[in-house]
């Protein structure tokens, strides 16, 4: 075996230093792996350890208890953790292996692949962690970790996954994988190496040069997108939110935008009709822009709708209820505005 001499340093590496108290290694339920999957997509480990991980598994134990839940009560539970789509796509999924796999996830990759957001690296995930299948993982710090150790500056998805099976320790995978992203959160780090700790050190062909593996991308400066949101309010003191439809938060609930560069006139005209109250301003980013928004309180319905129809399939709802709908994190900033506001008067 070419990388034999490798896969028993990584093995012993691991076993001396390697985060093997992480809860979702220490499981072997498929569904329990599955979840961790999916929040460490875009979220570092110690925000998913910290907040989410344990909590949501203790509200939806089981595929069962998850695809009966409903899907407002799924997306609440995800609230802050970001990339929405995610929990409704984990919803829907789990419902498909509630329907045709008998509530247990399929073992194979093939199948895997089918359901809902699951995409090559977490069906090799679930297979390899879950079913001790002998394939590799293409998670963001094992692929820097791979572009080093074969001095790779730029490597397209089908370079990296056969170099991923090239250096594959067949006989122990759980390990291997479980490894090599630790180096790569721990040791072969982005701007930081430590290459005299790294037990691939002896072949790896970059580490002279590990800046230039893979090559940095050009950063791009962040558009910042300015809004009006407005609070509407009954003369119940209910408020007025509309349920999400895009893919952008979609799920969640949110208060009438007015995007100041499309809907300016219009937004304006309300605010300046006669009862608009000034809450203040909330900013917020995200992974593509930055929102800034200036925060408004008035009464009644809307009566002119954004252009992108925002408002349009909104509900009046009681203060109690809006804390127990999903929100994001902006909306929550909102809310907590109003909350302000109706203290002081």
């Amino acid at each position: 075996m070419a990388y034999k001499a490798i896969h028993k340093k990584l093995h012993q590496w691991y076993q001396k230093y390697g985060r093997k108290d992480l809860p979702w290694r220490i499981t072997d339920d498929p569904y329990h792996i599955w979840v961790s999957e999916v929040m460490l997509q875009q979220t570092q480990v110690s925000t998913v350890l910290e907040r989410y991980y344990t909590p949501f598994l203790a509200e939806f134990p089981t595929i069962d208890v998850l695809a009966a839940a409903p899907y407002d009560k799924v997306m609440k539970n995800w609230e802050g953790l970001g990339y929405y789509r995610r929990a409704g796509n984990l919803h829907k999924a789990a419902q498909l292996v509630n329907q045709h796999y008998n509530s247990k996830l399929p073992s194979d990759i093939a199948s895997l692949k089918e359901l809902p957001d699951i995409g090559r690296n977490t069906a090799h995930a679930i297979s390899c962690f879950g079913f001790n299948a002998p394939v590799p993982i293409m998670e963001a710090n094992l692929r820097r970790v791979l572009c080093r150790f074969f001095a790779l500056e730029k490597a397209g998805e089908k370079e990296l996954w056969e170099k991923s099976y090239l250096l594959l320790d067949q006989e122990n995978s759980f390990d291997y994988n479980q490894a090599m992203m630790d180096i790569g959160a721990l040791i072969c780090r982005k701007h930081v190496t430590y290459c005299e700790r790294c037990p691939l050190a002896e072949r790896c062909i970059g580490k002279k040069e590990p800046g230039r593996y893979p090559l940095p991308k050009v950063s791009k400066v962040t558009p910042i997108r300015k809004k009006n949101i407005i609070i509407y309010q009954n003369d119940h003191g209910e408020l007025w939110l509309s349920a999400r439809e895009t893919n952008f938060l979609g799920g969640l609930y949110g208060f009438v935008e007015y995007d100041l560069a499309q809907d300016i006139k219009e937004a304006n005209h309300l605010i300046e009709e006669g009862n608009g109250v000034h809450l203040g301003g909330v900013r917020q980013s995200y992974s593509h822009f930055i929102l800034e928004a200036d925060v408004w309180l008035k009464s009644g319905i809307p009566e002119i709708w954004p252009n992108d129809g925002g408002g349009v399939n909104g509900k009046w709802y009681s203060k109690s209820i809006v804390d127990k709908l999903p929100l994001s994190r902006a909306d929550e900033k909102i809310l907590r505005l109003f909350i302000a506001y109706e203290e002081e008067e």
